[in-house]
């Protein structure tokens, strides 16, 4: 293991620790004993109504009824808006698969972002954001929202890490190995953190965590880009300048060795090659990896590929051709456990809006693994880069 991949891999850990620690009031709360049942039920009669969070966990009938009894909604209201609320805000469909389309694109071509993408259009794009903030923080209907907006970014993401692993498959860039030690890893954390955190995170403590790290994330990734980042680099500078230079022999068509050979499989060390180039991991850092990324994507209710891609493309030196269809693959594992999970808690989506997202899901995704050999991966890497910190720092921004 290089030092490089030492620190870097230190640093997740810590970062995951602080974060597991730095939500002390997310914790599950403890079946209680009588007494303080009552303490509990005197306090509940001396707080008002709409105190910022309430620790019960509220189905979403439960918090629409909590919403009428406190004037938060009138029940003459239409509910064909959002969740079926009275008087919740009506959804721009059109602009709906639009947006889909485009995060469909570009998590399928980077192996990343669709989470993220998805949550701006749900949340500013959509105005569920703001509509989530004007219950108070911590209220059951601002918490409903908030778990509905992260498991929508969810399914989103999910579908296109399926539709681009089929994809990616039959052009032979998945490294399935590393894709299966990142999913290990991935089951436990997907599972843990919406046992935690649903139904108790409000809006406000989700935008502020989402843009903190995004943009950590996209200082990071402007690191890698300059000239001392990328001189460590070298494998994954030669082996994406020999598949750019397969994509552009006569007639377009790709050569034989752009596609993905796995040269040996043991507990220590799996070792492949692309595009003749030689790459190698230790399977057990994927699987820890794997943990942490998997927990903080569903913490922050998106894919988790931007970390997937960063763990690849700085731990295992990747070029962004083969991290994209690795993410997905990876991807998939974790969302489909992460949904399960806020799915079983009770959390729930607006069906309508989610099933006309996935059609514009499916159409992007399908495009990207296409278009993706005709982007070279610096400009790929820049991409995604410019939009890591620009989102982030736009949600840092709104920390009030």
């Amino acid at each position: 293991m290089t030092r490089h991949t030492q620190i870097f891999f230190v640093a997740l850990l810590f970062g995951g620790v602080l974060f597991l620690f730095s939500l002390p009031s997310l914790a599950v709360e403890l079946p209680s004993t009588s007494a303080t049942s009552n303490a509990a039920a005197k306090a509940t009669t001396t707080t008002a109504p709409d105190t910022p969070r309430e620790k019960k966990k509220y189905t979403l009938k439960e918090a629409i009824a909590w919403g009428v009894e406190n004037a938060k909604l009138r029940p003459a209201a239409p509910t064909t808006g959002f969740l079926g609320i009275p008087g919740a805000p009506q959804i721009n469909f059109p602009m709906a698969f639009l947006w889909a389309l485009w995060v469909g694109w570009i998590f399928s071509t980077v192996g990343a972002f669709g989470g993220v993408m998805a949550g701006v259009g749900h949340m500013n794009l959509l105005g569920l954001g703001a509509y989530a903030s004007s219950f108070g923080a911590g209220t059951p209907l601002n918490v409903a929202v908030t778990d509905s907006i992260r498991v929508s970014n969810q399914c989103l993401v999910g579908c296109s890490a399926l539709v681009s692993s089929i994809k990616y498959r039959s052009l032979g860039r998945i490294i399935f190995p590393l894709g299966i030690a990142l999913g290990i890893g991935a089951l436990a954390g997907a599972t843990l953190i919406p046992w935690l955190t649903q139904g108790k995170l409000s809006f406000g403590e989700y935008q502020k965590y989402f843009g903190i790290f995004v943009l950590l994330l996209g200082c990071y990734q402007m690191y890698e880009t300059l000239p001392a980042a990328r001189a460590k680099r070298k494998k994954t500078i030669a082996a994406a300048q020999a598949f750019e230079a397969a994509c552009t022999t006569p007639m377009g068509k790709e050569i034989r060795n752009t596609s993905v050979q796995i040269v040996g499989i043991s507990a220590q060390k799996v070792v492949f090659t692309f595009c003749s180039v030689e790459f190698s991991f230790n399977p057990i850092l994927p699987v820890l990896g794997g943990f942490f990324i998997a927990a903080i994507s569903s913490f922050l209710g998106i894919g988790g590929g931007f970390l997937l891609v960063s763990f690849m493309t700085s731990i295992s030196q990747l070029p962004m051709y083969l991290t994209a269809g690795t993410s997905a693959f990876a991807v998939l594992v974790t969302m489909i456990t992460s949904i399960s999970a806020f799915m079983f808690g009770g959390a729930t989506a607006h069906w309508p809006l989610v099933g006309i997202e996935l059609v514009g899901i499916v159409a992007g995704s399908w495009v990207g693994p296409i278009t993706a050999k005709y982007i070279s991966d610096t400009w790929l890497k820049r991409l995604f880069t410019l939009l890591a910190f620009a989102v982030g720092l736009d949600y840092v921004l709104r920390i009030s």
